[in-house]
């Protein structure tokens, strides 16, 4: 018969033995009363501990950030401005659709009538093998094919093999009913 004896580890020069069963359900019930005085929490209800650690009574300042929310919106926003004009100009050269439309995608969102705005999310999955830049062109059209606006997108540093995703939005199609489809996509 193979006899089954207690783990037995050395945590600095002292030995811990495995806690029983019965044992470890002691000490959680201990550890709950102790916490709690019943032992029981109402149902739909969350407990939460507080930790304080040593050091100064102060709260951070509102200054110790270096850029405010504003400031960082506004270099998000330059920075989709700058990769939308290196798109354009990289579309301006591209004869027909250009090399990467099977590479994109383009998906048109639920609208309300109440929405300022069209709004489609377009997808680019990159399968080369190093990082890429992809120039898109969206255009909204009606149900009988007029082009009601035509969208820019820029995706810089597109990972190989990975999608990266990004919505174009046209205030020109909104309240009509309109189709997304991609008009010209070009990686570089």
């Amino acid at each position: 018969m193979n006899q089954s004896r207690p783990l037995r580890r050395t945590l600095g020069g002292r030995t811990a033995r495995r806690l029983t069963p019965a044992l470890l359900a002691a000490v959680i019930v201990a550890g709950t009363a102790a916490c709690n005085g019943s032992g029981t929490t109402a149902p739909g209800t969350a407990r939460s501990t507080r930790t304080v650690s040593p050091g100064t009574a102060e709260s951070p300042s509102a200054s110790a950030s270096p850029r405010t929310q504003e400031e960082f919106a506004a270099s998000v926003s330059a920075e989709v401005e700058r990769n939308r004009q290196r798109a354009t100009k990289q579309l301006a050269g591209v004869q027909g659709q250009g090399n990467a439309v099977k590479d994109v995608s383009v998906t048109g969102l639920p609208v309300a009538k109440a929405e300022q705005f069209r709004s489609a999310l377009v997808r680019v999955t990159n399968p080369t093998e190093k990082p890429a830049f992809y120039a898109v062109r969206v255009e909204f059209v009606d149900a009988s094919g007029k082009v009601l606006d035509s969208v820019v997108l820029g995706f810089a540093d597109t990972p190989p093999g990975r999608t990266v995703s990004e919505h174009a939005n046209s205030r020109k199609a909104a309240g009509v009913k309109s189709f997304p489809r991609i008009a010209q996509a070009e990686r570089s």
